[in-house]
């Protein structure tokens, strides 16, 4: 009898392996390794989340993006508790909530609270993303004098099991210190392995000085679009938000969305992220 049962499992079991033996998973038949994966990325300012009209409006910021389909997202100027101007929301968490995305925060301004058991008071920048976010750090650039903190939020993100290197930051409003930020951008990223994409409210327009190094390295995504002015949001001027790549990534599809959730107009791009070689440290 214990002969007979063990002969009927070992049948059952050639059976189950015949008949999954052609089974082909959703993600290898969506994404199969040697084929990109399309990812549109986003760089918005958004101003603490009061617009053009005076009115703090989180919902608001959440929809544009929402409707942009972006899939990761650099926003700058976020509060987080910081003061009676954004309710103390915890901008960031609130955002990515509404859109049920991953996030991470980076804090260049950091106030303990005057109130025990109260969180700091911080004011930074966030990385969202619909792809999970396999780790961060911020890192604090160069400043001279008592000039405002600025930081570079970096996140490392699983794009269907290849890692896009994403960088996000908001840089200083005098050209000393810009140019020091440039180059420490460019050494932070340099360390990584795989594509990246460096993107934020850079300040600076396209032919200035301190951003030649970037253009050296990288590719700007609204290179054809002279005219891709983000700044101010009512009737732009300037262009002085960007969104950088590596070469590998092709950048295409750029887009200047119109808005007035902010005093800054959000910029996307799509991207191509490869999957056949997910640590290709190609630039």
């Amino acid at each position: 009898m214990k002969k007979l049962s063990q002969i009927l499992c070992f049948s059952m079991l050639l059976v189950m392996l015949v008949s999954t033996a052609g089974t082909v998973y959703a993600e290898d038949s969506e994404f199969p390794r040697g084929e990109s994966v399309k990812v549109k990325v986003m760089s918005y300012n958004i101003h603490h989340a009061e617009g053009v009209d005076g009115e703090l409006d989180l919902g608001r910021i959440a929809e544009v993006i929402k409707e942009s389909k972006a899939d990761v997202i650099g926003l700058q100027e976020v509060d987080n508790h910081w003061s009676s101007r954004s309710n103390f929301q915890d901008q960031a968490k609130q955002i990515a909530e509404r859109l049920g995305m991953f996030y991470v925060y980076g804090a260049n301004l950091d106030i303990e609270s005057s109130e025990e058991g109260e969180p700091n008071r911080q004011y930074g920048t966030a990385i969202l993303s619909s792809y999970p976010i396999l780790e961060s750090e911020n890192h604090f650039l160069s400043k001279i004098g008592d000039t405002e903190q600025r930081g570079l939020l970096e996140a490392k993100i699983n794009v269907k099991g290849t890692h896009l290197n994403v960088f996000n930051t908001h840089l200083a409003l005098t050209t000393e210190e810009r140019i020091l930020q440039v180059e420490e951008t460019i050494d932070i990223a340099n360390e990584t392995n795989g594509p990246n994409v460096i993107m934020g409210d850079l300040n600076a327009l396209p032919d200035s000085e301190e951003l030649q190094p970037l253009y050296h390295h990288y590719q700007d995504a609204f290179a054809d679009q002279p005219e891709a002015y983000t700044y101010p949001s009512a009737d732009p001027t300037k262009r002085i938000d960007y969104i950088f790549t590596s070469n590998v990534l092709k950048p295409s599809q750029s887009v200047v969305i119109d808005t007035l959730a902010s005093d800054h107009l959000p910029i996307t791009t799509d991207i191509h992220v490869n999957r056949s070689a997910p640590y290709n440290n190609g630039k």
